[in-house]
């Protein structure tokens, strides 16, 4: 959720925001505990839902507990959304805050000063700075997105993955919401997407830019995916003293000669310094090292899971070399998977979405990338059978023009069209009306970076005046406007 000021639609970073927010879950008989990190409160854990910060105190983040799926199970994971929302926007006015309607802050300086000053200070972020050599600092101008989680049995795991991740250009399209970018158009309707390049690129080691570009061919199973993300070509992030699944605060190893993972767990031990304090250790390998490094790669979605029981390291090195042995071994283990979703960009009803489209399609906006990953997954075969269409490649090369001019692009639009129908097909009949706002911009053709756009050209004046004009039409408004809550 992108923060600005509420006069001025400058990017601010909370201060006051985590104890008005603490105060308004206890008014609804909520119970939070605070997070903390480097002495500084960056987050509220709830029974339904962790409320805190991405990279920066000027972008919030909000992550459900999951919610069960069945008959109306996407009103269910709406009711939430919106009233996660509420607490939100009640909270930030302790901040003189707003959220805007914007995957991207519109006008946000990326300097050392700024990134200093807003930055979380989380241990991962100087290792990725220092250690790593990623440009950090692109991302710190609120770049957010509308992160759909949907679970998959393991069976269909990767084939899920292949769906989500080639069909991403029709949410790139659908939800595209930034256009603006330190003041200026960019000519983009998605700038948010083009951050890789530019953090990855002058990294250290090139096997990071390689695992945020789109792979050459579909992944043949679970030990495929896992060879690329891990294997020759790639160096192992750092690795946890203990098991954990904080990949962002927890003390961590550098391994010393930058190997890849794959060849750290076939080894008996292995030489690092701490993160921490930089002393020597010896890191003996676990499978628990494998499920951690999970999160390193940065396409346009991601497999997530979580094992119930941790087999040997030994088993799941044999099983990673059999075709489909970790499917097996992951079922055995009771796995909990499921697909993350990363190309659908932040949006939020706003003034100009309720004049221009109406309440149907301004409630179902914030539920609706997951209404499609769920339509899509639900209907697995249909939408392998679309991307069998169209081909792996072909679907590659329309992310470029989906960020680029959106559901403006003959093909794009096409490749939109026919998810939305794949989609519908995969839901109930109720579930189908979340499709609402995606199915607006298709019929309409304009985004929420169409809208933001316009007002932006018309208001005229400079950068700064321009972003002040965009309050009254392009900040996220209260969920009840709309019936959301």
């Amino acid at each position: 959720m992108v923060v600005a000021h509420a006069r001025t639609g400058a990017s601010l970073p909370v201060e006051a925001y985590f104890s008005a927010l603490r105060e308004v879950k206890q008014e609804r008989g909520v119970s939070s505990q605070d997070m903390m990190q480097g002495g500084r409160c960056i987050g509220l854990h709830t029974a339904t839902a962790e409320c805190g910060l991405d990279n920066g105190f000027n972008l919030l983040e909000t992550a459900l507990a999951p919610v069960d799926d069945g008959p109306r199970g996407l009103d269910r994971l709406a009711a939430l959304a919106h009233r996660e929302l509420a607490d939100t926007l009640q909270a930030l006015e302790a901040d003189e805050a707003c959220i805007l309607n914007a995957s991207q802050h519109p006008d946000c300086p990326r300097d050392a000063h700024w990134y200093a000053k807003v930055c979380v200070p989380r241990p991962i972020y100087r290792e990725l700075r220092d250690h790593r050599g990623w440009h950090h600092w692109e991302g710190i101008d609120a770049k957010a997105q509308n992160g759909a989680n949907t679970s998959v049995p393991v069976e269909g795991a990767i084939r899920a993955l292949n769906v989500a991740i080639a069909l991403a250009p029709a949410s790139l399209a659908l939800f595209a919401n930034s256009p603006l970018e330190s003041g200026r158009d960019t000519g983009l309707r998605e700038n948010r997407m083009t951050i890789w390049p530019r953090v990855f690129g002058p990294a250290r080691f090139p096997g990071d830019a390689w695992l945020c570009q789109y792979p050459s061919r579909p992944f043949h199973d679970l030990g495929d995916f896992f060879h690329w993300m891990f294997g020759a070509g790639t160096v192992a992030r750092g690795l946890p003293l203990a098991p954990s699944y904080d990949y962002k605060s927890v003390p961590t190893v550098l391994l010393e000669g930058d190997p890849c993972l794959e060849d750290f767990l076939t080894a008996p031990a292995w030489r690092g310094r701490r993160s921490d304090d930089g002393s020597t250790v010896e890191l003996v390998p676990h499978a628990r090292h494998f499920e951690y490094s999970q999160i390193g790669q940065f396409l346009d979605a991601r497999l997530r899971y979580r094992l119930d029981a941790e087999p040997p390291l030994a088993e799941l090195l044999d099983a990673w070399r059999r075709d489909g042995g970790l499917e097996t071994l992951f079922a055995a283990c009771g796995a909990q998977t499921y697909i993350e979703a990363r190309a659908p960009g932040a949006g939020f009803a706003d003034e100009c979405l309720l004049r221009e489209a109406g309440p149907a399609q301004a409630l179902s906006l914030l539920p609706a990338p997951s209404a499609v990953q769920k339509g899509l997954l639900a209907n697995l075969d249909e939408a392998w059978r679309l991307v069998n269409e169209w081909g792996w490649q072909a679907l590659g090369e329309l992310r470029e023009p989906a960020m680029r001019t959106g559901v403006g692009d003959g093909r794009v639009k096409a490749l939109c069209a026919q998810v939305l129908s794949v989609a519908r097909s995969g839901l109930a009949p109720h579930d189908a009306s979340w499709l609402a706002y995606p199915e607006f911009v298709l019929d309409s053709g304009r985004s929420g970076a169409d809208r933001l756009l316009d007002t932006w050209n018309s208001a005229g004046g400079t950068a700064r005046q321009r972003l002040a004009a965009l309050l009254a039409h392009h900040a996220a408004v209260q969920p009840g406007r709309y019936g959301g809550i």
